[in-house]
């Protein structure tokens, strides 16, 4: 059996060029490849595209990246949490592609199927709709909406082997999973790394077979975006 384990993060993305298509998994600031982030920011790598559901905080995740003007355009779905995001978005520096959150989702799977195109009601009618075909089905209207993939794949899962099959925890498996799949190379870091076959196969949310790279990672925040606590 192949053993993926790389040393660390920045052994992991060591080919990772300017100008590289990114999907960084997590949700919010949920399961995202904190180590991953950090390995880009240490490489200084510029003019990245970015496609993650969110674009992280001012000072942390992805909001790091876009702090050092990494980031040359964000393919997200929700961005209300960070300012500089905000800022380089209304002077242009920053080329973004706002998504409806179950389009983006269903484009990153559609990439990691193999699935070309599809058809989402989702934004027919608005902006979204513009330069992009419709079709009706039963009487409604639907827009055709293209896959996304990846050149690397950064996820976040809370135990792997070194087979490179993942368990994800909680909300950390909503957006990870399906990026694994999408990314021509997939990048892996987890809380615990076990050897293969260790693992309950019955448990396993993403297969080996997906991922190229993986280590354990260090030193983890995982920080709370909005802590709500009763008085």
């Amino acid at each position: 059996m192949i053993n993926k384990v790389v040393k660390d993060a920045i052994k992991a993305t060591e080919d990772i060029k300017d100008g590289s298509v990114l999907m960084l998994g997590g949700f919010g600031l949920c399961g995202i490849p904190e180590n991953g982030i950090q390995a880009l920011l240490d490489m200084k790598i510029k003019d990245l595209t970015c496609i993650s559901n969110n674009a992280g905080v001012d000072d942390f995740g992805i909001g790091l990246l876009l702090q050092e003007k990494q980031v040359k355009k964000m393919i997200s779905s929700y961005v209300g949490e960070n300012a500089e995001f905000e800022r380089q978005l209304l002077s242009g520096e920053l080329e973004v592609d706002l998504i409806p959150q179950g389009t983006l989702a269903e484009r990153i799977r559609a990439g990691g199927a193999g699935i070309p195109a599809f058809f989402t009601p989702a934004g027919y009618g608005t902006e979204i709709e513009e330069g992009k075909e419709t079709r009706e089905f039963d009487g409604k209207m639907y827009l055709m909406e293209r896959w996304l993939k990846a050149d690397f794949s950064l996820v976040k899962a809370w135990k792997g082997d070194t087979a490179g099959n993942l368990i994800f925890k909680g909300t950390a498996r909503n957006f990870n999973p399906m990026m694994a799949a999408a990314g021509n190379i997939t990048i892996a870091e987890v809380e615990e790394l076990v050897p293969a076959g260790e693992l309950d196969p019955n448990e396993i949310h993403t297969p080996g077979i997906y991922v190229q790279r993986i280590f354990e990672g260090k030193n983890y925040e995982k920080r709370i975006e909005q802590r709500t606590v009763r008085s």
